[in-house]
């Protein structure tokens, strides 16, 4: 197609260039044709946003230090063909992943006495952690903490030496979620001294979004989209995006292409103002 690129960006993600070169500079996370205005269209095309923070490592390379705006979406199957639903402000929260594997002393159950039972440790634990949402948090700011794996034993009659717990907790603003992520590691820490058990080994892994679009627009003015996917196969059921049973209705795909290329072509028709006058337009090799 004749469209100048970088490569690679972050890896394996790859970074093109359509217009002249100049500013403004405009990102969108697709693929589209040339359009011809002033400006430069900055495709991006990012790699690990399923929780490797792919939109991180793109702007630390500065491959996007000059644009000035960023548009990005995403398929939504609930939605029907055709329709495209955002709002301003906070669109999707902050996510993180927590895991803690709560160390005991293994034993016979008939006998619990000589034992430290991590079950127990881990149960308090579980119970505690709810009340960081239900008594800590604003009612008004809304955040999640869910505990989705606990796992330990393999025996009704023995209590095992460990159990490992684990979940995900979100918020909508980076205090209220670096907040929730510093509680929640000490209410770990306070029930395993509580009950005498003095080794947890924990993880947590931040990466700011469950869509990383978050991560260019803490630094770029942008919108993000949903897109709409519907498939009439799902008229009862309609699968999450994560769904093995989830079918991609490509009648859609088409009016993605339309709402990133309008736009980018809006955005540039509008600011061509700040083209610098007397500067040559060619395109350049980095941004």
């Amino acid at each position: 197609m004749g469209i100048p690129y970088k490569h690679p960006v972050a890896i394996t993600g790859i970074i093109g260039f359509i217009g002249t070169g100049l500013p403004p500079f405009v990102a969108i996370r697709a693929d589209m044709d040339a359009l011809p205005m002033q400006g430069t269209v900055v495709l991006v095309f990012q790699p690990a946003e399923e929780g490797g923070g792919g939109a991180k490592k793109i702007l630390d390379t500065g491959a996007l230090e000059n644009v000035t705006a960023i548009f990005g979406l995403h398929i939504a199957p609930e939605l029907p063909i055709g329709e495209v639903a955002s709002k301003s402000g906070p669109l999707l929260a902050g996510s993180g992943f927590f895991e803690a594997k709560i160390s005991g002393k293994g034993g016979h159950a008939a006998i619990p006495q000589q034992s430290i039972d991590p079950i127990l440790a881990a149960s308090n634990v579980i119970l505690s952690l709810q009340h960081l949402v239900s008594r800590e948090a604003d009612p008004l700011d809304s955040q999640v903490v869910t505990i989705a794996t606990c796992q330990g034993g393999s025996a009704f009659n023995v209590i095992p030496d460990s159990v490992t717990i684990g979940g995900t907790f979100r918020a909508f603003s980076k205090q209220s979620f670096n907040q929730l992520k510093q509680r929640i590691e000490q209410k770990v820490k306070s029930e395993m001294n509580m009950l005498g058990i003095n080794k947890v080994e924990s993880a947590m892994t931040p990466f700011m979004g469950a869509e990383d679009f978050s991560f260019y627009q803490e630094v770029i003015p942008g919108y993000f989209f949903f897109l709409g996917m519907k498939n009439a196969e799902h008229e009862r059921f309609v699968p999450s995006l994560h769904s093995p049973y989830l079918k991609i209705n490509e009648d859609g795909l088409p009016y993605g292409a339309a709402l990133h290329a309008s736009l980018a072509a809006s955005y540039l028709l509008k600011h061509q103002q700040d083209i610098v006058p007397g500067v040559e337009r060619k395109y350049r090799d980095e941004l």
